[in-house]
């Protein structure tokens, strides 16, 4: 399907942003044209002066957000247009063109005495900025000489490439063959990969598969070239700032622990137990003498999957997240009815589903929606993400207003979590129980246990490059194939194309992104299970927590939703949900 074809009501006004690429245009120069800050440089030590470069900053930073936010998704609405291709690149280099501009802030602050940066987190005129100046007091190890940090941005645009270049092998380039399914024939999309994934035709699934991960094998040589190129980058910038490693160096940019990734590592490692069980049940519920990495999302219990049109299951979502209350499903509605959504799967659209927005502007979602359980989820998750910047927005001023990518999935996943439970409540249907029970078990499979082992490959990868090592195709396959070993356990063939699975997956060039996902939905399990036990005042600590921003270290706002990840605790409840919930499946399904 072609945009042209699509309803407006299912497209995402971007209007909202810019009425007219004419209107983007004239805001991209004066953007551009604004970039001034040498004035305020070796005035720092200076409070007026440096107030007034904070709040300068403040100003151009909205318009460049703007201007950013309407090329990403125009672009990301067809990739293929090259107008747009163009503004996305013209974005790109004016951010470092930015980035160079202040590149003298940090070294310059970073010169300044402690007595003096710890006056100004004491002064309420800097209260908009208190925490930004106590991570950077924590950074002050970390902070190179001016003429270095400008060096380093001034290479930001080409740093950037590696991203952009899979970007478009995945979106735009890879060879993704027809097949026929479900009587017609159909291009193995991204979307239509998952839904066959779903589907209970074996053979098909199989077939899938193998072209699927063909095609990635097929420009294996490309993409392990751009991977390693990433992660070389990764291995250059975390020495250049004086790191031990990338993974310290990625941590500390979100002003996180070690400890959290650590328990986060030994609490999965601990469930494998339970894990291989799952997967040894769905081998032996399936009948199967070999069980197969396209089995895995095979339907464990037949005909019962929740499939419901767009407007249907946007409405049930508003129903079942009603624990939250009315003044958050009114805001559901409206980002419905005012068009924040694009829904349909196009030619050349990005592939996937996100969340996007900048201050001053309502959020936006990117959807390809397909008729599945999976969808309606992702609807959920998606607009988790969306009212979470849109609370923070409206309850910080704009320097804290963006939380950091460590929370990200947090209200996302609290939404999914929500719904199931609502949907679980909500059936004496005993198959559709027995589904509820399995969808909730392969959730936390594929957000917990498979985020943390795509973790771990990230990890592993990230250390041989920095010790050195080549990153071949097949070393990466191999090291890949052999964490999912460990993973999967021994119930599941563990086939090449498996082992080429890092090839394929978008977030590798955000490198320690994906661990977020599973401390995200370990703290959205144990917060969904406040709300439905402890009622308005888990509410209102969760909404404490949403309105929060970056007004302090992840970590402690967390703590205002009741959740602690620097002890085990959080972990551990997470994992007994994962092995409750077999266990009940496991007597449901008489195993």
């Amino acid at each position: 399907m072609e945009r042209n074809q699509v309803e407006k009501r299912y497209t995402w006004n971007t209007d909202d942003i810019f009425p007219s690429d004419e209107e983007w245009e004239k805001a991209f120069d004066e953007a551009e044209k604004s970039i001034d800050f040498g004035s305020y440089a070796g005035k720092l030590g200076d409070k007026t002066q440096l107030l007034a470069l904070l709040r300068a900053n403040d100003e151009f930073s909205k318009k460049v957000e703007r201007v950013f936010l309407y090329a990403s998704m125009k672009h990301d609405e067809d990739t293929r247009v090259s107008k747009y291709t163009a503004y996305d690149s013209k974005c790109s280099a004016l951010i470092a063109k930015y980035s160079a501009a202040m590149a003298f802030f940090e070294p310059e602050m970073a010169a300044q005495s402690e007595e003096y940066l710890n006056s100004l987190v004491a002064d309420k005129d800097f209260s908009d900025y208190d925490y930004m100046i106590k991570t950077l007091i924590k950074r002050k190890p970390h902070v190179i000489p001016e003429d270095q940090e400008r060096l380093i941005a001034m290479s930001g645009e080409m740093l950037g490439t590696f991203s952009e270049i899979f970007s478009m092998i995945d979106n735009a380039d890879l060879p993704l063959p027809e097949i026929e399914f479900e009587g017609e024939k159909v291009k193995i999309s991204h979307g239509m990969y998952g839904l066959i994934m779903h589907s209970s035709d074996r053979e098909k699934r199989k077939e899938a598969y193998e072209k699927y991960y063909g095609a990635y094998e097929s420009l294996l040589n490309t993409i392990t070239s751009t991977y390693y190129g990433n992660v070389k980058k990764d291995v250059f910038l975390s020495r250049a700032y004086k790191y031990n490693s990338c993974l310290e160096r990625a941590l500390s940019s979100e002003d996180v622990d070690e400890k959290v990734y650590r328990n986060l590592l030994e609490a999965v490692k601990d469930s494998f137990p339970a894990m291989h069980r799952y997967i040894a049940d769905r081998k032996k519920i399936l009948g199967y003498d070999k069980l197969y990495f396209y089995d895995v999302y095979a339907p464990l219990v037949s005909d019962v999957e929740v499939k419901m049109p767009y407007d249907e299951a946007y409405k049930y979502v508003i129903k079942g997240l009603a624990p939250l209350g009315k003044e958050y499903q009114a805001l559901l509605k409206r980002g419905h009815d005012e068009r924040w959504i694009d829904v349909e799967e196009t030619e050349g659209k990005r592939s996937g589903a996100y969340s996007t927005g900048c201050f001053g502007v309502h959020p936006y979602v990117l959807l390809n929606y397909k008729p599945t359980t999976s969808d309606i989820f992702t609807i959920a998750h998606e607009m988790g993400h969306s009212l979470h910047t849109y609370f923070s927005s409206h309850n910080q001023p704009y320097a804290k207003s963006d939380y950091k990518i460590f929370v990200a999935e947090v209200a996302s996943t609290v939404n999914e979590v929500l719904l199931l439970k609502f949907m679980l409540s909500d059936t004496n249907d005993i198959n559709l129980r027995k589904y509820l029970l399995n969808y909730y078990l392969d959730t936390i499979r594929a957000t917990l246990h498979r985020q943390t082992m795509f973790a771990e490959f990230e990890y592993e990868a990230h250390t041989l490059a920095e010790k050195g090592e080549p990153l071949t195709k097949e070393l990466l396959c191999e090291t890949y194939g052999r964490i999912g070993k460990e993973y999967y356990g021994d119930a599941i063939e563990h086939d090449f194309h498996i082992s080429c699975e890092w090839a394929r997956i978008p977030h590798f060039y955000r490198a320690f992104y994906v661990y977020k996902y599973a401390t995200g939905i370990t703290a959205a399990i144990n917060i969904a299970h406040r709300i439905l036990t402890e009622g308005e005042t888990a509410v209102k600590d969760y909404f404490k927590f949403l309105s929060s921003g970056s007004s302090s270290d992840p970590v402690s706002l967390l703590r205002l939703a009741g959740v602690d990840l620097e002890s085990k605790q959080p972990f551990a409840f997470a994992m007994k949900e994962f092995g409750d919930t077999l266990a009940e499946f496991e007597k449901l399904m008489n195993l």
